[in-house]
């Protein structure tokens, strides 16, 4: 077993690469400028270049020694200088070649031979030694980088917010705990009364308590996740008054909303546990243990359970990373600080760095789960070989 984790871990590294390599296309390639998402249009270059340079979006893509400036304006005159820098304007021309300037400190306005005859927009870089020194291999070194000092390694490093400018690390943090403390109940309450519902479904099979089982079950499977939360939040919130709708604090806080999550899981759970649990008792094994004179009871809480026990990991270890990055709807509309909300929250502000973390620790999550999942199954059926 030992080696087979150890072989697991060695292939998430490559997954987690995979990962990185599609949020690095999706966060820095497709969606354009973080700049001017972040600042809006009436941002002055100066401002723009300070968010590009804090951020790393002035840097090139994968490997080179330019990087984007904004020293001057589109008319022509310098905006600001970074002394000690050099900065080069390249002009497309109308021919469809290309020129480049070197721009001098002394250099107000660039000179009427360059502006003329270029088509498009003038850009400006600044030069750098390191061509290494680019957004891709800054996503790499957020998974892990190497220090001079101790501990000299040092993993999921995400850096600041870009609104906030708050280390992502202590968000991540701060956002576990409320949850992990929604995810625990409505976990756990959903899991119990699926399956408890599911046994008795099929242990009264084709008769009215099934079919009503069954009939329910579609239903709640067909009711949107929203209108739930609205009714739940009106009904029991402000009808009744029973529960806050919105903050963090104590158990009271928890209650509505994982109560809310348990009914919207129960009905696709109990479908899927159903089939499972009636596909199974034809097997001989339920034969032979009614012939040797096992009660109903303990045919389907021990034998019947037993045995269907690896679509139920399969299933459980599935949504599990969902609940633990915390449900997008439930946080945002109860105005739990889970890291769904920070979700939220980092959606609304085009904080990309931050729903980039979001992303990769999710990717951590389904990858540790994946394994806890396997290791279920060889402690759930003696016949599964982790090799």
């Amino acid at each position: 077993m030992f080696k087979f984790i150890l072989r697991r871990l060695f292939y998430s590294i490559f997954i987690l690469l995979g990962v990185m390599l599609v949020t690095f296309l999706l966060f820095d390639v497709a969606s354009g400028d973080p700049a001017a998402a972040a600042l809006g249009e009436k941002a002055t270059p100066r401002e723009i270049e300070s968010y590009r340079r804090a951020t790393g979006g002035d840097l090139p893509l994968f490997w080179g020694h330019w990087r984007r400036a904004e020293c001057f304006s589109a008319d022509g005159k310098r905006n600001f200088a970074v002394p000690g820098e050099k900065v080069v304007a390249v002009a497309e021309t109308s021919d469809g070649g290309e020129k480049r300037l070197e721009i001098t400190p002394e250099m107000e306005v660039l000179p009427e031979d360059f502006t003329a005859g270029v088509k498009g927009e003038i850009r400006y870089f600044y030069w750098q030694d390191n061509a290494f020194n680019s957004r891709f291999f800054r996503a790499l070194g957020e998974l892990v980088s190497f220090k001079k000092s101790f501990p000299y390694v040092e993993f999921l490093n995400f850096g600041q917010s870009l609104t906030t400018r708050e280390d992502i690390g202590e968000i991540l943090k701060r956002g576990v705990w409320p949850s992990v403390m929604l995810m625990i109940p409505a976990f756990s309450g959903e899991l119990v009364l699926s399956v408890l519902l599911s046994l008795l479904a099929a242990a009264c099979r084709d008769r009215l308590t099934d079919r009503m089982l069954v009939a329910l079950s579609v239903l709640g499977m067909s009711v949107s996740f929203l209108v739930v939360i609205i009714f739940g939040q009106y009904f029991f919130g402000y009808y009744l008054n029973l529960f806050p709708v919105w903050g963090w604090g104590d158990a009271r806080y928890i209650a509505l909303p994982a109560v809310l999550s348990i009914l919207c899981g129960v009905g696709p759970n109990v479908r899927f546990y159903r089939a499972v649990f009636v596909g199974e008792l034809g097997s001989n094994y339920l034969r032979t243990a009614a012939a040797k004179g096992c009660s109903g009871e303990r045919i389907f809480s021990v034998h019947l359970l037993r045995n269907a026990a690896i679509p139920i990991i399969t299933r459980s270890t599935a949504v599990l990373p969902f609940l633990f990055t915390g449900s997008l709807l439930l946080e945002s509309f109860f105005g739990i600080p889970g890291l769904g909300y920070a979700g939220i929250e980092a959606l609304n502000n085009s904080d990309l760095q931050l729903l980039k973390a979001l992303v990769i620790v999710s990717a951590l999550l389904f990858v540790f789960f994946n394994l806890l999942a396997d290791l279920l199954y060889a402690w759930a059926d003696p016949r599964v070989r982790l090799n």
